[in-house]
């Protein structure tokens, strides 16, 4: 069970203050304690009572309110986390430049806890050079940045600065705080796989459609690989891994909305690819490997998303193992397979952009990208993308949280929520 926290959840003024609804039903169902702080102009989207029956207690506003018992500076110093959902360009702004001429910045300047923003704007006003320092400025800070999504926006315009869903935002904001969401009551009932996975294939062809983003990807040539290699023993098993695939073909949406030329090299891919890319398809690691290899002779820039089995057996057989013939115990041969991303670089082009993912289970953040680092420095790619796994984390999700690293052990961007917007972060980033 995780531990009951303390939460103090900012609630700002934009259309998306809705959400925040959710992000406070989700935190109050998981056991917190959740007070929340709402601006004169939140409230103006959603009412105080909505706030206040969901929270499970009285809404704050007024820096005035409170005198007494010092509210102002009570609030946060008893908050084990904070979180501000939405979090709208005025608000980081305000942030970065540690403004409190409201109940909210008070709050935040009297904490040392964890805090957790959830950004909700106008694609423009999200890649304004402002807002792009004022983010730099929070991470630089420690403030965990969670989004924003990509999609339809409040007119007809689509494009990154929706506010990622509730659910999202409510597990990165426990996760910042050392806390393991609670498992639901009861598992999901079967059919609901279908649903997800449709879901995802209704999300990466919708990001085809949608307009380009703030680098144009017009006449590159973009190669992808995405799924998990499989390694056959016999005719009936394999040594393979967890990777669905999703970030990759999410990477490969995105990049098709920005006009890019695609070419997806998809090992056992559970999600179907987007309609526009020149699909590959592969089985085992040495497939993947020539396939890629062929693929990137004439790439601009290569993304290597694919797990790759690192071992293969040595034997495969042609009939199946038998256990009678086995016996209780089985012991298997393993020979390397060669390091692909190593190679890739070793033969990169001028110009060429190659980008290593990956996936470790180290719990630490700072030994996390001490690994990074040291994997950058050895494959000798120019970017690689940094994610955490798990048994419920990363492989067959539908969110991801990733650290960007440049060539050099740089951290250049952190971005965590649905896979289609952590891709659009991506591209952002390499392109």
């Amino acid at each position: 069970m995780s531990a009951r926290l303390t939460i103090v959840v900012g609630v700002t003024g934009g259309i998306a203050a809705y959400k925040a609804v959710g992000v406070i039903r989700a935190l109050v169902l998981d056991g917190h304690s959740v007070h929340v702080v709402a601006t004169e102009a939140a409230l103006r989207f959603v009412g105080r009572p909505t706030l206040e029956a969901i929270s499970r207690n009285p809404v704050a506003t007024d820096l005035y309110e409170g005198v007494a018992e010092v509210r102002h500076v009570a609030l946060g110093q008893s908050a084990d986390l904070i979180v501000i959902a939405p979090a709208t360009a005025n608000t980081i702004a305000k942030l970065a430049a540690g403004i409190a001429d409201d109940l909210l910045g008070n709050t935040v300047l009297a904490s040392t806890a964890p805090l957790v923003i959830a950004p909700a704007m106008h694609t423009e006003m999200w890649r304004n050079a402002a807002t792009v320092a004022n983010i730099a400025t929070l991470r630089g800070r420690g403030v965990h940045i969670v989004g924003p999504a990509s999609g339809q926006l409040t007119g007809a315009d689509s494009g990154p600065g929706r506010m990622e869903e509730p659910e999202v935002i409510a597990r990165a904001a426990l996760r910042a705080a050392g806390v393991s969401p609670r498992p639901a009551a009861t598992p999901a009932p079967e059919p609901v796989a279908d649903v997800v996975v449709l879901s995802e294939r209704r999300r990466a062809n919708e990001a085809a459609r949608l307009p380009r983003g703030g680098v144009d990807l017009a006449g590159r040539r973009v190669v992808i690989s995405a799924g998990g290699t499989r390694e056959p023993l016999d005719p009936v098993r394999f040594l393979g891994n967890r990777s669905s695939g999703r970030q990759g073909v999410a990477l490969a949406s995105a990049a098709l909305a920005r006009g890019a030329e695609v070419v997806l090299v998809a090992a056992h891919l559970e999600v179907d690819p987007p309609e526009g890319v020149e699909l590959v398809e592969v089985q085992t690691a040495l497939e993947l490997q020539s396939a890629v290899a062929e693929a990137a002779r004439s790439a601009d820039i290569v993304v290597m998303t694919a797990a790759v089995a690192d071992y293969r057996p040595a034997e495969t057989r042609d009939a199946k193992i038998k256990k009678s013939e086995a016996g209780e115990t089985l012991t298997l041969e393993l020979v390397a397979n060669p390091d692909i991303l190593a190679g890739l670089a070793h033969d990169k082009r001028d110009g060429q952009v190659l980008v290593g993912f990956a996936a470790e289970t180290e719990p630490d953040p700072s030994a996390l990208i001490e690994l990074g680092r040291g994997k950058l420095a050895a494959k000798g790619c120019d970017f690689l993308v940094l994610n955490q796994v798990g048994w419920t984390q990363g492989f067959a999700t539908e969110s991801n949280e990733v650290v960007v690293l440049r060539k050099g052990g740089d951290i250049v961007m952190e971005a965590s929520g649905t896979k289609l917007s952590v891709a659009d972060r991506i591209l952002d980033v390499i392109a």
